[in-house]
């Protein structure tokens, strides 16, 4: 076979020009027949033997020959080591060509051809896009979906160009959406309909495409695929299940696609997907709960959601999960909840249906995830809650799991919430009990630190709840406020020209309410704090300079 192929391959250089020989097409067939019998090899030969310069050549007449040279770049292409000189041989300008004709066996191979030749390339991938191969490729699909083999071929290379986001745009101006869904509903073998999952997840994350997606119907088609497989305990339909709702939950998150199928609260669809959060399905469970959480992004579906009953259903799943729970759903429905506790009107609705209590079951918890949507929740709850803020904050096992959490260096975002929640309990109650029950808890110090962050807002919560317990308990936090450099750390943020107008204002409000503590005040006049605040005076914030020199009153009737 070897003297053979040779033999071909230099007949072949020879020949190129007169494309329609039949000399051309014994030499085509010697070659794909060496490549099926050992495709590395030929592949070697045919670089050595500079074979492919004259394949731009023979592409560029459409015969009987057409299909073979479109298959034998195919295999070719299928080895690393041969794409480049495919590339460098010019072959990607014909073969995006070849995709304009109506021969199905053409079409198939220089497909493939193409497809092998990017593999795993973005820029050569990103090349084809730039060509225009999608709305051709999305063309073909809708012309040739009664042909199997074509047809995989397009999803195959739908499911590659559309990890790019440079294809996005390109697939929102075509009507994939449409055929995707139409060749979905025709789709009985699970493979196939993975497929068109895996083409239509990386689609789904344009938010023009969802809404396309929704609009041609593709979301009465994964309830289906729910409704049939949810009872089922083969792998192939439990791997669609998860798939479908996944799906469902990705479309959710564009807004437009979102509020189209609330439908102000009675969209069907709205209501199957509510009806997953109590079924015995984890993966329904998890969907239907993500799907709340995605639904509650804006007040006006969030105070429907609550005033129909969406809490208690979410509080049964939770509780459902408390011991040995499934740590995704606790995430999910803590998300829900926290979303729906946003609007104001909301929050005394579901302190009233008992959220705050099953939520604290979670206290135990390890998992930080779940630790940061839990810690979420309660300060969204109690923000402006005076009440609630004060029956949670004297919760001595709370506050002291809060100080444990305050210290998570591993997990910012934990330790970032929870000093914002120990903060939160002390603004929102202010209550002197709340007050002496984080003294007791050790948190004061974390406050302290809490007022140096990079966040203004964290910092100014902070300066916020140090001045309430400066005025609340000083004698009790004395200790702390000495220990914790409380003084240093003021007159850091206080001399700092970057701080906010706010960072100033309380700091300032911070030093007038520790002048009482004597070992405050004489911190206080060692490191000349009226200099400091005499010199803010003039601070171009009116309120910032009024408070400066009422500060600077006070510091001098005290010296």
């Amino acid at each position: 076979m070897a003297d053979n192929l040779s033999e071909a391959l230099k007949a072949l250089k020879l020949s190129s020009a007169d494309s329609a020989s039949d000399s051309v097409e014994g030499c085509l067939d010697c070659l794909l027949k060496a490549l099926a019998h050992n495709n590395v090899d030929t592949s070697e030969k045919v670089r050595e033997m500079g074979v492919l310069a004259m394949m731009p050549a023979l592409l560029s007449v459409q015969n009987s020959s057409t299909p073979k040279v479109a298959n034998i770049i195919a295999e070719v292409a299928k080895n690393e080591f041969m794409r480049s000189p495919c590339v460098e041989a010019g072959l990607i300008p014909p073969l995006v060509q070849l995709l304009n004709c109506k021969d199905q066996e053409i079409l198939l191979q220089t497909g493939r051809a193409l497809g092998n030749i990017c593999y795993d390339s973005h820029s050569l991938q990103a090349q084809l896009i730039s060509m225009g191969v999608i709305p051709t490729l999305v063309r073909l699909l809708g012309v040739h979906s009664q042909n199997t083999a074509l047809t995989e071929m397009c999803l195959i290379a739908f499911g590659n160009l559309a990890e790019l986001e440079s294809s996005k745009e390109q697939f929102a101006s075509t009507n994939i959406a449409e055929e995707l869904v139409r060749l979905f509903r025709k789709q009985v073998e699970h493979e196939k309909k993975e497929m068109i999952f895996e083409v239509l997840a990386p689609l789904a994350e344009n938010d023009v495409i969802k809404l396309q997606l929704v609009d041609a119907g593709l979301v009465e088609c994964l309830l289906e695929v729910v409704a049939q497989t949810v009872d089922s305990d083969r792998e192939e339909d439990v791997a669609q299940l998860k798939t479908s709702s996944d799906l469902m939950v990705l479309l959710l998150l564009g807004d437009e696609s979102m509020q189209k199928l609330f439908e102000g609260g009675k969209g069907s669809v709205f209501q199957r997907v509510l009806s997953w959060v109590p079924s015995n399905n984890h993966q329904l469970q998890l969907a239907g709960a993500l799907a709340i959480a995605n639904f509650a992004r804006n007040d006006g579906n969030c105070i429907h959601m609550v005033d129909t009953g969406i809490v208690q259903k979410l509080l049964e799943l939770l509780d459902r999960h408390v011991e040995e729970g499934n740590v995704t759903v606790q995430h999910a429905a803590l998300s829900a909840l926290r979303n729906l506790a946003i609007p104001v009107v909301n929050k005394s609705k579901m302190l009233l249906a008992g959220v705050s209590d099953v939520v604290l079951k979670f206290l135990k918890s390890e998992m930080p995830p779940v630790q940061f949507k839990l810690l979420g929740t309660l300060r969204m709850l109690i923000d402006t809650q005076a009440d609630a803020a004060e029956q949670l904050g004297t919760n001595p096992k709370l506050v002291k799991r809060l100080v444990e959490w305050c210290e998570a260096k591993d997990h910012a975002g934990v330790m970032g919430e929870s000093n914002r929640l120990l903060s939160a309990l002390i603004r929102h109650s202010k209550s002197k009990d709340v007050v002496r029950t984080v003294i007791q808890g050790e948190g004061v110090k974390h406050l302290i630190t809490m007022a140096t962050s990079e966040h203004m807002i964290m910092q100014n919560e902070a300066l916020v709840a140090l001045g309430l317990i400066a005025g609340l308990d000083l004698d009790c936090a004395e200790k702390d406020f000495v220990d914790s450099n409380l003084v240093q750390v003021l007159h850091k943020l206080l001399t700092e020209e970057h701080s906010a107008p706010e960072i100033k204002y309380n700091s300032m409000i911070i030093i007038c309410s520790i002048m009482g503590s004597e070992p405050l005040h004489k911190e206080v006049q060692s490191l000349a704090f009226i200099d400091v605040v005499s010199s803010l005076r003039s601070h171009e914030n009116k309120t910032v300079a009024h408070q400066a020199s009422l500060t600077e009153q006070r510091l001098t009737a005290q010296s």
